[in-house]
């Protein structure tokens, strides 16, 4: 199985950026279906972005860019213009099927504070 590390979070003001990165062991990440979720305090874990479908949350299309490289095997998630509603911590995710049934590998997620 895939295992998984974010890095890059951290604290950051309004208007900032910040790059996220996943790197994957074990397996490689065109085995899967690779994507970003976010939990913020009290509140559930969100979709944020995803690979194939090259899709985003409403909140943060056009602000957050995911991108991979197969060399390095890790997944990136570049966030430009954070709001302080950013501020959560930020889990990658590798999803895959097999035999109709499916399977979600997490890292243990980096925190992002953006600060108003």
């Amino acid at each position: 199985q895939v295992q998984l590390v974010e890095s890059g979070g951290g604290s950051v003001q309004a208007g900032g950026s910040l790059r996220l990165s996943c790197a994957a062991s074990g397996r490689t990440i065109s085995q899967y279906a690779m994507g970003w979720f976010r939990q913020a305090p009290g509140k559930e874990r969100e979709f944020v972005a995803a690979i194939r479908l090259n899709g985003y949350a409403d909140s943060v299309e056009g602000r957050f860019t995911i991108s991979r490289d197969n060399a390095k095997n890790t997944v990136y998630l570049q966030m430009n213009s954070l709001k302080p509603e950013d501020t959560a911590v930020y889990y990658c995710n590798a999803h895959r099927q097999r035999l109709g049934v499916p399977y979600d590998y997490w890292g243990q997620g980096t925190q992002v504070t953006v600060s108003s």
